[in-house]
């Protein structure tokens, strides 16, 4: 949640009147504002870039759960910044590099605990919750923007509000994990077996001579067996030479990079971040009324999600949803795109019908 959070909030921000009065971005049309209100928003997926490489060795050494509570200080300690900033692009930047920093080790530490954790009847279920939990933070900070937008015009706290209020699923997340255990898998590969024994025996709420449990100690024991026979005493670069000199491994590795590629390149995350700016570009009037669609846009994507892990996720199969999905995301796109070079809006009409079709494919996008 705090990934879709972040990652949203901005958008609204930046096109808030007194945001761009304290901050001096001007006309927002001109290439110098564009471009400073890009390196604002831009700026949390520099951390997350560092965030996410950093994560990896550090949750391997630390333990999922104790990096997942410092990650989420971190984030904290990020907002912190961005709402006490006060007009002053300094602080803003940092604050949004660090929590950027922290979003990003916790997208990658969060999925490895959850699936390390789950019983395997819902692994993939849990799994793809995070999926929904990042639409769900987008759609709140959305509804967030709108309202500050509503009730606090031409005042600071319009965007000090939404800024500050990031915190809150990082917050929650450094309350509930303290609450948690740490991840048995993590704990059998220390070598620390009674622990890992007795967390399982915790989180499934069974005896630890219950047949359920000892099968699946056991698949640890001998998954974490394997791991050591295949890798043995390898060094790093001997595993990187593995995986690219073996034309099997090369080949899962290359689809595994680009498909996540392609994914972000869909643009999905920059519609998230500059929604309000598309949908006054398409033709909507008005501030209040581009954070309202925004607000749709949110709704828009949590009930696909929803609706996918629910009725489609297994039924459609994984390869099959990507192929037709990516189809009809490029037939949105490239109908939003012809019809901004044909027939743009024009200042001071209203929308055309083609218009109200364009912001209709951006909903078909989201879903």
């Amino acid at each position: 949640m705090s990934f879709g959070w972040d990652s949203s909030v901005i958008g609204g921000v930046i096109v808030m009147e007194p945001f761009v009065k304290d901050y001096n971005l001007g006309d927002i049309s001109t290439p110098a504002s564009a471009n400073l209100a890009a390196n604002i928003v831009s700026t949390l997926q520099a951390g997350c870039f560092l965030g996410a490489l950093l994560a990896s060795p550090l949750t391997d050494r630390f333990g999922r759960k104790w990096c997942l509570i410092g990650v989420s200080l971190v984030i904290t300690i990020g907002v912190i910044m961005q709402a006490a900033s006060s007009g002053n692009l300094g602080p803003l930047y940092a604050g949004r590099f660090i929590a950027g920093m922290g979003v990003g080790a916790a997208s990658t530490i969060n999925p490895i605990y959850v699936s390390e954790n789950a019983p395997r009847a819902i692994r993939g279920l849990l799994t793809g919750l995070y999926q929904l939990f990042i639409v769900t933070g987008g759609m709140i900070a959305f509804w967030i923007n709108y309202a500050a937008n509503l009730h606090f015009p031409g005042r600071k706290i319009m965007y000090i509000f939404p800024l500050a209020i990031q915190a809150l699923p990082a917050v929650l997340l450094c309350v509930c994990m303290l609450l948690c255990q740490e991840s048995p898998r993590w704990l059998a590969r220390k070598d620390r077996w009674e622990e890992c024994k007795s967390i399982l025996s915790r989180t499934r709420n069974l005896p630890p001579d219950h047949p359920y449990l000892v099968e699946e100690f056991q698949e640890i024991v001998d998954q974490l067996e394997h791991e050591r026979e295949l890798i043995g005493d390898a060094t790093f670069w001997n595993l990187q030479r593995e995986m690219w000199t073996i034309k099997g491994n090369r080949k899962r590795v290359l689809i595994s990079i680009v498909l996540m590629i392609c994914q972000q390149m869909t643009g999905t995350n920059a519609i998230n971040t500059y929604a309000p700016t598309i949908f006054q570009n398409l033709g909507l009037k008005g501030t209040t009324t581009s954070l309202f669609s925004t607000g749709i846009y949110g709704i828009v994507k949590v009930m696909s999600c929803i609706c996918f892990l629910l009725f489609m996720a297994d039924s459609l199969g994984r390869r099959r949803s990507l192929l037709w999905t990516s189809i009809a995301q490029g037939l949105a796109m490239f109908y939003i795109g012809l019809y901004v070079r044909i027939a743009p809006p024009k200042e001071g009409q209203d929308v055309p019908p083609a218009g109200y079709f364009a912001l209709v494919c951006i909903f078909l996008f989201a879903a």
